[in-house]
């Protein structure tokens, strides 16, 4: 477990992605995700996110000291209930991914946060209520993964790759069973961003993950697999081979 020292070594983080179902019209369900957006004057300031923030010494269960994915469990509670009111339990959480940014300042954020994504079926009934603080957190809203991508694309939002590439994952599932089954199905995925080396001109960022034919330093045109998100505008890409 790492926390930041005065050197800026990475932060050990933690973000619970809130799930609920809800009606349609139809008769169908549609999967809808808690998403906050921060102050303006914070770490990724302005940005839609999930419930999340630094693992704190304290979080470490005297029960399990050195249980990395205990520690983030109960960080993600804690930062839920301190960011939203959410009454969330650590061990409800699914893992779903684990993320390391590239190197300090590469995308233009000064710390580095090492980061665990877990999945949470939202509390019903009075322990569901967003309340937020006004500080850290400025809005809430509870909305479908293909419409905040869209959000995106349409310049109304800014998002971060981390949390895009979770919309774009959960955006596949129509219900909370279904995102917490496959979840739990496989090991979360592990994503350790490098940022890819582009020819000159007006070509987009591209970052990249294991698995990428240009992962290693290679041609970031050269053929073959692929495992990367190609931040163009106005519509981000997300380019992975079938595994």
């Amino acid at each position: 477990m790492r926390f930041l020292d005065a050197e800026g070594e990475a932060i050990a983080a933690a973000t619970v992605v809130p799930l609920r179902d809800v009606p349609q019209p139809d008769g169908s369900t549609a999967l809808e995700v808690l998403m906050l957006r921060r102050n303006s004057t914070i770490a990724f300031g302005g940005t839609w996110v999930f419930p999340g923030g630094r693992v704190d010494p304290a979080d470490e269960d005297a029960a399990a000291l050195g249980d990395e994915l205990a520690a983030a469990r109960r960080a993600a509670a804690r930062e839920a209930l301190e960011e939203a009111d959410l009454l969330v339990e650590p061990g409800a959480m699914v893992p779903l991914s684990h993320w390391t940014p590239p190197e300090q300042g590469a995308l233009g954020s000064t710390k580095r946060f090492l980061t665990w994504f877990f999945l949470c079926r939202a509390p019903v009934g009075e322990a569901g209520v967003v309340t937020i603080d006004g500080g850290e957190i400025h809005e809430d809203a509870w909305v479908r993964p293909a419409e905040m991508l869209a959000r995106r694309d349409a310049g109304e939002i800014q998002l971060v790759p981390p949390t895009w590439v979770t919309l774009h994952h959960l955006a596949r599932h129509a219900t909370v069973d279904d995102a917490l089954a496959d979840a739990a199905a496989r090991e979360p995925e592990r994503f350790a961003s490098r940022i890819l080396q582009v020819p000159e001109g007006d070509r987009p960022l591209v970052l990249a993950w294991d698995g990428d034919v240009a992962y290693d330093g290679g041609p970031v045109d050269a053929p073959g697999p692929r495992h990367r998100l190609v931040m163009a505008e106005p519509a981000w890409r997300y380019e992975v081979d079938p595994v």
